[in-house]
C-alpha cells in the first residue's frame, strides 16, 4: 500500500516522511523516482514545488530547456564549423599576398644594393 504526501521539498523530508511510512506499513508513493528528481532539482539550484506530480512537471520542463540549450549550442558550433574553412582561406590568401610583397620588397632592395655597389665602385 502507498501514501500520498504532499509538502515535501527536500530528499530528508523525503525520507522522513518514508521511514514514517514504513513503521505503519506503507511507503511514499512514487519514493524512489520523487527521491531521484528531488536530488537533481536540488542539484540544479530549483526549487521543489513539494509535490511529486509538481516536481515531476518541473523537471521535465528543466530537461526539455537543456535539451533545446544542447540543441543550439551543437547548431552554433556546426555553424562555426562551417565558418572556419573560409577563415584558414582567407588566412592563406593573406599569407600569399604576404609572401608577394616580402619577394617584391626583397627583389627590390637587392636591385638598388646592387646599383649602389655599381656605383660605389665607379666613384
Amino acid at each position: 500500500m502507498t501514501q500520498k504526501v504532499e509538502g515535501i521539498t527536500s530528499t530528508d523530508e523525503l525520507d522522513k516522511a518514508q521511514a514514517s511510512a514504513l513503521k505503519q506499513g506503507t511507503s511514499v508513493a512514487n519514493y524512489s523516482e520523487w527521491s531521484q528528481i528531488l536530488k537533481e532539482l536540488d542539484e540544479s539550484g530549483i526549487k521543489s514545488t513539494g509535490s511529486f506530480s509538481g516536481d515531476k512537471a518541473k523537471m521535465q520542463e528543466v530537461q526539455t530547456a537543456v535539451k533545446e540549450y544542447v540543441a543550439k549550442v551543437q547548431k552554433e558550433q556546426a555553424a562555426q564549423q562551417q565558418q572556419e574553412p573560409h577563415k584558414v582561406e582567407d588566412s592563406a590568401k593573406t599569407d600569399r599576398e604576404q609572401q608577394l610583397k616580402a619577394t617584391v620588397v626583397n627583389g627590390t632592395s637587392s636591385m638598388i644594393m646592387a646599383d649602389y655597389m655599381k656605383y660605389y665602385h665607379l666613384g
